[in-house]
């Protein structure tokens, strides 16, 4: 796209972010950056209607941006590296306050969400993926195992799996020592994939822990793949903007919410190493969201990616201020992750 070009449709997609009417050539044309006629103006305003950037609504109005548009100004931002700019007053050790870990997670949806004044939210681990320094089972009823992971950087993660085979604590007991002594620093997929594959090699050896365990890591990847949570934080935001949404189709953003796994499963779709990912309309893989935007990011620590964790809100929402703010707390949640454990907090 030719600078003039590319200009025009800057100006055009800031004035309808922020006026959320049709903008005029006369708008773009009394914006200092531009310097050219407004015949000049509208030529170029028809060339990028063209090319399916603007829209207009009617004849003798202004053009708004398409979803092509808005994700053009917006990949344009990324590119220019704004995303690296930490402009949220936000520190890791406001996220540690919180003590345990879901409850780190809530704070930073939390944040998200009173930052961005839209929904916030944070996609949690799968335990199963995590890579594990040292990994307990404890017996807690006659069909639940209480699994206890400690990560790298002594973080403790909890969760409990129902199994429809008993066992008695001492095999429990047995299962971990193989597992702390062989796969130290792998995860339970891996441990799970790694037996299988190997399995006639151990059996002779460790025949009865072999059999309890693949019994117990089938029960619990399983459940560990098919389950996700997510944090939610300020409903009531996206309610306060009402005009900016068709209200039948808020009502079914809403109901999406609620149907937490729904989104989750989204949300699983685009964990990445990419550090900030933007989402517009139609892009948004959600029955009647088209007005929506998502703007995501990742969180872990080294190379492990955890989750996913942004914000959700309507096509007309900040980009230069989203995108950073997202980012920002990614980084923060990261870190605070690692510190954390580091100090025993979490």
């Amino acid at each position: 796209m030719r600078e003039k070009d590319k200009l025009v449709l800057e100006l055009i997609v800031e004035g309808y972010l922020e006026q959320g009417k049709p903008v005029s050539s006369g708008f773009i044309a009394s914006r200092k950056k531009f310097s050219g006629s407004s015949a000049t103006i509208r030529n170029i305003m028809a060339r990028l209607e063209n090319y399916g950037y603007l829209s207009q609504p009617h004849t003798s109005a202004g053009r708004v941006p398409t979803d092509k548009g808005l994700k053009f100004y917006v990949d344009d931002l990324l590119n220019e590296g704004l995303f690296l700019q930490e402009r949220a007053d936000i520190s890791a050790e406001a996220l540690l306050r919180t003590g345990d870990f879901d409850s780190v997670l809530t704070q930073a949806s939390k944040l998200l969400a009173d930052y961005s004044d839209n929904l916030g939210f944070v996609l949690s681990p799968r335990l199963t993926r995590i890579h594990f320094h040292h990994l307990r089972f404890i017996k807690i009823a006659h069909n639940k195992v209480m699994v206890i992971l400690v990560t790298p950087f002594q973080m403790v993660l909890t969760e409990i799996i129902e199994t429809e085979t008993p066992f008695s604590q001492i095999e429990l007991d047995h299962a971990c020592q193989y597992i702390n002594q062989n796969f130290r620093g792998k995860n339970l997929v891996f441990v799970r994939d790694f037996l299988l594959q190997e399995l006639p090699k151990y059996k002779l050896k460790y025949e009865d822990i072999i059999n309890k365990l693949m019994v117990l890591l089938r029960t619990y990847v399983h459940q560990g793949e098919d389950e996700n949570r997510i944090f939610l934080q300020g409903t009531s935001k996206l309610l306060n903007k009402a005009d900016l949404f068709d209200m039948e189709k808020l009502k079914t953003l809403f109901q999406n919410f609620e149907e937490k796994a729904n989104l989750a499963r989204l949300l699983s779709d685009f964990i990445s190493l990419d550090r900030v990912k933007v989402l517009i309309g139609s892009e948004v893989n959600f029955p009647d969201n088209s007005d929506c935007s998502l703007v995501l990011s990742h969180y872990g620590y080294e190379n492990q990616v955890l989750g996913t964790l942004g914000i959700i809100g309507p096509k007309r929402i900040p980009y230069e201020r989203i995108i950073p703010l997202v980012d920002s707390i990614a980084k923060k949640l990261s870190r605070a992750i690692t510190a954390g454990g580091k100090e025993g907090i979490l």
